[in-house]
């Protein structure tokens, strides 16, 4: 048994081309020449036009980055293209077509009959998932149950065992943690939330010689507990004390590879099994699972963030179809009046004309008709690496140039 591979979106041509669009405007601004000549359908390229897009965006994001609160929200296509990391779609190959591609093994095709799995044109191991947990929790079936374990062992290990691969890249992680966590010590730290399972963010830290602070202990077993994000790192003089430098919170909503869960406690574990790992495997029921711990406190911090006033959220790789995680960010944007959003994904201008349609989720059309109300929300079609090569590096004015900069922005406006 064959299945389809999943519809290409409107648009595909636009895929990854650099192009923001600001609050209220209509028309996508090119970042780069080959973006310029693919959204203008023209061989004409002004330059002039380009540059002052490029101003445009490094001015927006140096003011964004002097909020108070400022927060990274990385999806799964931040693992995606040179990091080497899994997308659902080669979770569904490894999973269901070990052997040929797009080729059902005899096994899962079983299992897709005795579940009654009907997405055969275009299938997502999130709905299977679904769908199986769905069956066994009503039917006692070891032929489904033991596939559903092998499933999850290999999603567990896919997430895991990227990171050694030799020609894995996370560069794009430390060059945005460098950047961003070199914000005054005396604001709040830097916050990255993360739905993704892998440890790209630890891994880039540890290289960079940063702390990140995750909920855990600082004993010899860790064990989570959310009163840790409470606790931060300060370097005592004889006399005196600041903030260190390099530090950051990191909160992975669905849990991670290197979690276990033993009883009511959750540790670090270098090798959790399938059976007792710690993370919210891909289903629909993810929503049901959010409110379990330690994904409740993670999220309830979440939850908090977007409620600060004097905030700002930089979302890069998530396509909004978590609803627990997509309406929430929805509702603030409309209810803090100082809450500021930047959505990034490689295929933006697709999802926001798809409107809702051929895999898109409707969010975006959502956030997409805020922002032309004049809500600030800010657009920008690239991948995650592209992303992070345009967020400047961070270093604080002295009065001087904060007063110079005063006077270039009001002789700009006269």
């Amino acid at each position: 048994m064959t299945f389809k591979v999943p519809p290409s979106p409107i648009n595909a041509a636009l895929k990854g081309q650099e192009a923001y669009l600001p609050p209220g405007m209509m028309e996508w601004q090119p970042l780069t020449a080959q973006a310029f000549k693919v959204l203008k359908e023209t061989d004409e390229v002004d330059e002039s036009g380009i540059g002052a897009s490029r101003s445009a965006l490094s001015e927006m994001f140096s003011t964004a980055l002097q909020i108070p609160n400022v927060g990274f929200f990385a999806g799964s296509g931040t693992s995606l293209g040179p990091v080497g990391g899994p997308s659902m779609w080669d979770l569904w190959q490894q999973a269901m077509c070990p052997d040929v591609q797009d080729v059902l093994s005899e096994n899962a095709a079983r299992v897709l009959d005795i579940v009654h799995y009907g997405e055969r044109d275009n299938p997502n191991i999130e709905h299977f998932l679904s769908q199986c947990d769905s069956y066994l929790a009503f039917t006692e079936n070891d032929v489904v149950s033991t596939f559903v374990n092998d499933v999850k062992a290999l999603i567990l290990r896919a997430c895991s065992d990227f990171l050694t691969n030799p020609a894995s890249d996370i560069s794009s992680y430390r060059n945005l943690l460098q950047k961003l966590a070199r914000r005054r010590v005396r604001d709040p730290r830097l916050k990255v939330f993360t739905t993704n399972y892998d440890m790209c963010f630890e891994t880039a830290a540890s290289d960079l010689g940063m702390v990140t602070i995750d909920g855990f202990s600082h004993t010899r077993r860790r064990r989570f507990d959310g009163k840790h994000f409470t606790y931060d790192i300060v370097r005592r003089e004889t006399d005196s004390h600041e903030f260190a430098e390099g530090v950051y919170q990191l909160l992975k909503l669905h849990g991670s590879v290197s979690w276990s869960r033993e009883g009511k406690d959750i540790y670090e574990d270098i090798a959790p099994r399938p059976a007792n790992a710690c993370l919210i495997y891909p289903a629909k029921g993810k929503y049901q699972q959010a409110f379990l711990q330690p994904h409740l406190e993670l999220l309830s911090r979440f939850l908090e963030f977007l409620r600060q006033p004097n905030s700002c959220l930089m979302i890069s790789g998530f396509g909004f179809n978590d609803d627990h995680l997509s309406e929430p960010i929805y509702s603030a944007i409309q209810s803090n009046p100082s809450l500021k959003l930047i959505l990034c994904d490689f295929q933006c201008i697709a999802h926001i004309h798809n409107r809702g349609h051929n895999g898109s989720s409707p969010y975006w059309e959502k956030m997409h008709d805020l922002a032309q109300q004049g809500f600030d929300i800010h657009f920008i079609n690239s991948s995650f690496s592209d992303l992070v090569g345009y967020i400047p590096h961070l270093r604080s004015a002295s009065p001087a140039e904060q007063l110079a900069n005063a006077v270039r922005r009001v002789g700009g406006r006269a």
